[in-house]
Parts: structure tokens; C-alpha cells; sequence
């Protein structure tokens, strides 16, 4: 076991206690007092609010004290994809270059992690180099398993398979010109069990192809089905037996514990497994697959993670369970919430005011993360059922108050996706100054908790 291990494995209260003041007074080559893994939703959104947060005490970082690490060329506003594959967006507008979202103040290393050294506060990255840090952040996502599925590949790059998937910029776009290219024939629509990026997007494609196909008048030629590894139609009851009397309302079946196991594209045939491990095929003209899901390989084994791959943490505080100078959120944690870029928006204002006390006075803040997040749930064209809720599927709803009931779909929730997200995403978020349902108001927490 490593020293850092010993020396972290207490119980919380004491790991609090103990903090992580930064020992260097300036960063240098190859070392920074905050290394945040990640340029996507999580890591762009919280390196920023850090370096925000201890500007606005005072205390500013200097430039280059706060880096992030990632190779990508391209960020994407992943949420977008279902109104491309909707037929409501242009893939190419919902990206931008990652070099034009990290202000010139953040220092961006293009590279990934390899390894990590908790120890010895560093990483490996994949050139080889070691990168040191007073304070690391996790927010390295998680990956789409498209071998998972023995077919999938191959009918993605098919054009003429009539399989395709949101879950990728290069496939997006296939989506929808499936759907409006179909006349006749069986839609299936799929999900499987297990951990995805939200859960409530395999659906959401369906209700607009449903859509479609009755406004133009392909209703009674082209039958839709959902079929999905998890035993309802959403993991929150309330969302579900509302989903489910929709399903119902508009013809569609379901077939529920029934996981994707493999395709053939050749004769059009994907084969299902069930709960008590058989197997049934299905023909398809239209087959709509979301890919398995889970940890980057790079991260199974590591000794920030657990046996999955998911980096631990605790769920209301996000500093990790072992090692006090570490943090994580987003998809590659194992937070017990929904994968959804709504999340991110809740968990960042907690991780950076706890980061920043413990940086500060050597003990946490009294921020809490409550497991709050969103899915964003369209049902068709011009509506939208806004889910949000938090630990133990409680519903945690922000306009009901004023709207009513969140189950009911609605046009405002419609246009909030398809317009008003995308916006402050951009605009706000990746920026750092959006804090969830606050808005760009940054929630006020208690001081440190003793």
C-alpha cells in the first residue's frame, strides 16, 4: 500500500482536518497547483470557476498556476446531438475549437493521462511526460464502447445499414437522415443496461421520429418499438409511469430487460438478451443503438479508482476518499447521479468552494452536493418533459412552482432545450460562471464545518 494511502485512509471527518495546503509558491515547468484532467463539460467548466473563485477571495492564481490536460482538437456540446440526430441542429455549430474555450490565463497541456502517481502528486501522460500538482481534479468522462456490440461498427459506417447512434459527432447527423428517409417498415429503438450518458436520450429520439412519421403522414407504415436492457422506461418512478402512459397513449411497444447483444446488418436482424440470460432476434428496417458505456481504459486500475474504473469520491463533498489533494466529477466519477452536463453544473460550485477552503483553512467547506441533475426529455416536436431530481430519484423540480407539474411535456421546456441551452452553455458555462439551477448566480455555502 502506498504511504499516501496510510496516511489518507481515515475517516472523513479527519481527512477533512487535515487539508491540503499548497506547499510551492509558484507553479513551474511541468508543475502546477491545480491540474485539472479534461477539456470537456466538467473540466473547462471547473478550472475556471476555481481560478475564478480565488480571484474573487483575493487570492488569485497566477497564469499558468491552473492547467488542463487534453488532446483534443475539438470541443462539442455533447447535449446537441439529439437535435442533430432530431433533424433541429447543424452538428458543425455545436463545436468549437479547445484552444478558443481556455482563456490565455490556463495553461493548456495537449496531451492525455497515462498513469497516476497519488504518492508523489503527479501523473504520467501518454508523450511521457510527468506532470506534478498541489491540487489534481478528475473530469476525464468515460468512453462509448462501440466494439460492445458485435455489428455496430460495421452498420455505422454503412449508410445504407439503417443502423445509427447520437452518441457520436461523425454518426449524429446519420440519425436523423435515417428517420426521415424511412417509410415503412419496424423502428427499433434501443438502450441498454447499465451506466450511459443521459439515460434518457435513447428515448428521445424516438419521440421524434415518432413525431415525424405522424406529421408526414407515415403513421400507420412505420411501427416504432423501444426496447431496453432496464426494467422501466426512466429510473425516476414519477418520469416513468408518465413515460410509459404516453408509450402507451401513442401505440409504441416496449420490450423492457432486453439488452442489445449484436447486430446483422446483413440480414437486418439484431439479437437481444434477456434477464435470465436467453437470447431473441428482431427484424428491423431502422435500428437505433446506443452503445455500451463505461470507465476509459486508461483509468481501470489506477489507484485513484475503484474496481469498475470510476474514480472515488465522496458523493456530497467530491474529494476523493483517500487522498485529500484530489478531486473528481462528472462522467468519470462514481458519483450516484446521471451522467448529464446539468449535473456538472451542480457538482463544479461544490467541489470549487471545498477545494478552495481546504486550500485555504485546511478544512472543508459546508457545500454539499445533493446528487441534483437533469434530463431534458423531448416527446416530439414543439415539447418537452423537463426531468430533474437528485439522491434517491427524488424529484427536485425548478419551475413547478410556477409551470406545474415537470411530467406534463411543455413547449417553454421545448424551446429551453433546443435554444436557451445550447446559449448558455457557450456563453456561460464552459466559462465557468453558470452554477446550475442558481443560474449565473454563484450559490452562497456555509463556511468550514467542523
Amino acid at each position: 500500500m502506498f504511504i499516501a494511502q496510510r496516511t489518507f485512509a481515515l475517516a472523513a471527518s479527519s481527512r477533512a482536518a487535515i487539508g491540503n495546503r499548497w506547499t510551492s509558491t509558484a507553479s513551474g515547468a511541468g508543475k502546477y497547483k491545480v491540474l485539472v484532467l479534461g477539456g470537456g463539460s466538467a473540466g473547462l467548466n471547473v478550472a475556471n470557476q476555481i481560478y475564478n473563485r480565488f480571484k474573487a477571495a483575493g487570492k488569485a492564481l497566477n497564469p499558468g498556476d491552473v492547467a488542463i490536460v487534453d488532446p483534443a482538437e475539438w470541443h462539442h456540446y455533447q447535449p446537441g446531438w439529439t437535435l442533430v440526430g432530431s433533424g433541429l441542429k447543424k452538428k458543425q455549430d455545436l463545436r468549437r475549437p479547445v484552444d478558443s474555450l481556455i482563456p490565455p490565463h490556463i495553461t493548456h497541456v495537449v496531451d492525455s493521462v497515462k498513469s497516476f502517481a497519488p504518492e508523489s502528486n503527479s501523473v504520467t501522460t501518454a508523450s511521457g511526460r510527468t506532470v506534478a500538482y498541489d491540487t489534481l481534479v478528475v473530469a476525464t468522462g468515460l468512453q462509448i464502447n462501440f466494439d460492445g456490440i458485435p455489428g455496430l461498427a460495421k452498420g455505422l459506417a454503412d449508410p445504407r445499414s439503417g443502423v445509427s447512434t447520437i452518441y457520436s459527432y461523425d454518426t449524429c447527423d446519420k440519425v436523423w437522415n435515417d428517420i426521415d428517409a424511412l417509410r415503412s417498415g419496424k423502428a427499433i429503438f434501443t438502450q441498454p443496461a447499465g451506466i450511459i450518458k443521459c439515460a434518457g436520450a435513447p428515448q428521445k429520439i424516438m419521440w421524434q421520429a415518432w413525431d415525424r412519421w405522424q406529421k408526414t403522414g407515415r403513421g400507420d407504415t412505420v411501427k416504432p418499438e423501444f426496447w431496453t436492457g432496464m426494467p422501466s422506461m426512466f429510473s425516476v418512478k414519477k418520469y416513468a409511469d408518465a413515460l410509459n402512459e404516453l408509450r402507451i397513449q401513442r401505440g409504441i411497444d416496449a420490450q423492457f430487460q432486453h439488452n442489445l447483444t449484436s447486430i446483422d446488418i446483413d440480414n437486418h436482424t439484431a439479437t437481444f438478451t434477456k434477464a435470465d440470460g436467453s437470447t431473441v432476434s428482431a427484424d428491423y428496417s431502422l435500428l437505433h443503438v446506443v452503445p455500451p458505456q463505461g470507465p476509459l481504459d486508461v483509468m481501470k486500475g489506477q489507484p485513484i479508482c475503484d474496481a469498475a474504473g470510476w474514480v472515488e469520491v465522496d458523493k456530497e463533498t467530491m474529494q476523493h476518499v483517500k487522498f485529500s489533494n484530489i478531486w473528481s466529477l462528472g462522467d468519470c466519477s462514481n458519483l450516484p447521479t446521471s451522467k448529464t452536463a446539468a449535473a456538472i453544473t451542480s457538482q463544479t460550485p461544490v467541489l470549487t468552494e471545498n477545494l478552495f477552503s481546504v486550500v485555504d483553512t485546511g478544512k472543508l467547506s459546508g457545500a454539499r452536493y445533493n446528487g441534483y441533475t437533469s434530463c431534458p426529455l423531448l416527446t416530439g416536436k414543439n415539447e418537452l418533459m423537463l426531468a430533474e431530481f437528485k439522491y434517491g430519484l427524488v424529484p427536485q423540480e425548478t419551475f413547478a412552482e410556477y409551470l406545474g407539474d415537470q411530467a406534463v411535456p411543455r413547449t417553454l421546456f421545448y424551446y429551453l432545450k433546443k435554444d436557451l441551452f445550447p446559449y448558455v452553455y457557450f456563453k456561460y458555462m464552459v466559462k465557468g460562471t453558470w452554477f446550475g439551477p442558481s443560474g449565473p448566480l454563484r450559490p452562497s455555502f456555509p463556511a468550514s464545518l467542523q
